[in-house]
């Protein structure tokens, strides 16, 4: 088995050099935090001493060695962070880590639902930093980076080996700069280049609208501390236009805060069914059943492979004690709880520690496994296409992946090719003559950096348009078809 360490973390731009945002997928809020964490599982947490005299006599003597022998001046406060780093990489745990000051401040405002970066949620498995998902609209999302793909460098320097923490360091840097991403990508031979410019990053985490036959989307982004109340606003007023069926879209929803998706569930989970289970390292359960009233309106959920933790548990409850259909992809698989201390160090720094497991409403732990939906929906395969490798050209005779993507993102707007091979046949030079034609790029028949990215451009603006989400349109469709239903058997 694979030594693992993961850690996850926003990546962020802050201030003057950036700054680093760590997001739990499923946090709970801590007593010394805000919310109701004082009960149940949190109270069950102990309070320990610390260190025994004699591994305190240990770490002490390791320090007064190294200060005293190492050729060069030491910073007391790196040793003492980088033995809580060690810690905590010995635990081998996919989702506790330690911050310093700034880096739990920004920690912060990740739950508060606000920050500056390019959108990314990142972990580190085997030296390898991947991506665990963009948030939906954010820099990173634009430009294409999907969840699974591995990070290999930025801006020309190697990410490989580094802790995370240094390696974030190196993808972070102030609003309005850019990040040369190198990424590999399963399916891809070689690697592919993103250019993503770091910029605000809209966390309003709720998205509501009605579409025609009283169908309700909303779309979930995070599950920030303000996103329960803000959900049950827009549900109110999709109700009060006389919603008759209710699709939630959890797509590359990392997660968040546990006592949101809560509320969250209560609203369509009947009173007294379970919600959630919380198991500890003593095997005790913690069951969370709902408050709630069950809706009359048929409901499904979407999701995909960045659906994560939170996302999850709202998918599995509204599954298993709602009667929703789940559609789409196979969720992420993150079953664990995380609660977060942050006020006793007192120095601002914060430890995320996991502190259970958490279980479906029926008893499943999904951890590594995912969720699999009951109608599963893929999006066209030039939803994922990766860019091309713009340092190179392409014309008549070659044959590389970069060609079968320009192949895949012609066949997309509209020029056909005939085929997605990775040849460039004749049909290719003929397809992209035309398309360099109406774009007023010379008409050659070669791919160069310029026609490259026109047509990236081009596949962009046609992934954004609403018509070609396949996964929602057929979310929608789902739910119209479960209203029919259920009307024709009054």
């Amino acid at each position: 088995m694979l030594k693992k360490r993961t850690a996850v973390f926003l990546v962020i731009a802050a201030m003057l050099c950036g700054g680093l945002l760590t997001m739990a997928l499923t946090q709970l809020p801590a007593p010394s935090q805000t919310g109701d964490g004082g009960e149940g599982l949190l109270a069950s947490i102990a309070n320990r001493n610390g260190l025994e005299q004699s591994e305190a006599k240990k770490l002490g003597t390791a320090i007064d060695l190294i200060e005293s022998n190492y050729y060069k001046d030491i910073d007391r406060s790196k040793l003492i962070d980088g033995a809580i780093n060690g810690m905590m990489e010995a635990l081998e745990d996919p989702y506790s880590n330690y911050m310093g000051k700034e880096t739990a401040a920004q920690f912060e405002e990740s739950i508060e639902g606000s920050f500056t970066g390019i959108g990314a949620e990142v972990s580190s498995v085997d030296g390898s930093v991947v991506v665990v998902s963009p948030i939906k609209g954010s820099p990173a999302d634009k430009a294409g980076i999907r969840a699974k793909d591995t990070i290999l460098s930025v801006n020309g320097e190697s990410l490989q080996g580094l802790e995370l923490n240094a390696a974030v360091n190196k993808i972070r840097g102030p609003k309005g700069s850019k990040a040369v991403l190198q990424i590999k990508r399963a399916g891809s031979e070689q690697p592919i280049e993103y250019v993503i410019v770091r910029d605000d990053v809209d966390l309003e985490t709720i998205s509501a609208r009605m579409e025609k036959g009283g169908i309700g989307v909303i779309e979930i982004s995070q599950f920030s501390l303000n996103t329960g109340e803000r959900f049950k606003e827009e549900l109110k007023k999709l109700e009060s236009q006389g919603m008759k069926g209710l699709l939630i879209d959890v797509r590359n929803n990392p997660g968040g805060v546990l006592s949101v998706v809560i509320d969250i569930a209560e609203q369509f989970v009947p009173k007294g069914e379970l919600i959630v289970q919380v198991e500890d390292k003593d095997k005790k359960r913690e069951k969370h059943p709902s408050n709630g009233v069950a809706k009359s309106y048929p409901i499904t959920v979407l999701m995909n492979k960045g659906s994560a933790s939170a996302s999850e548990i709202l998918a599995g409850a509204l599954q298993q004690s709602a009667g929703a259909t789940l559609m789409g992809e196979h969720s992420f698989g993150k079953g664990t709880v995380q609660t977060s201390f942050d006020k006793q160090f007192g120095d601002g720094s914060l430890l995320k520690v996991t502190i259970a497991k958490w279980l479906t409403p029926n008893g499943t732990w999904i951890h590594e496994k995912g969720i699999e939906p009951d109608i599963k929906v893929s999006q066209p395969e030039y939803f994922t296409v990766a860019p091309i490798d713009k340092k190179k050209t392409y014309a008549y005779d070659t044959n590389s992946t970069d060609v079968k993507n320009a192949q895949i993102m012609l066949e997309a707007v509209g020029y056909a090719v005939g085929r997605t091979d990775g040849y460039f046949d004749r049909n290719t030079e003929k397809a992209v003559k035309s398309f360099q034609s109406k774009h007023k790029l010379k008409a050659d028949g070669i791919i160069n950096s310029a026609t490259a990215e026109a047509l990236e451009a081009a596949l962009i603006e046609k992934i954004q348009d609403p018509k070609e989400d396949n996964q929602m349109n057929r979310g929608i469709a789902e739910v119209r078809k479960e209203i029919a239903a259920k009307a024709s058997n009054k």
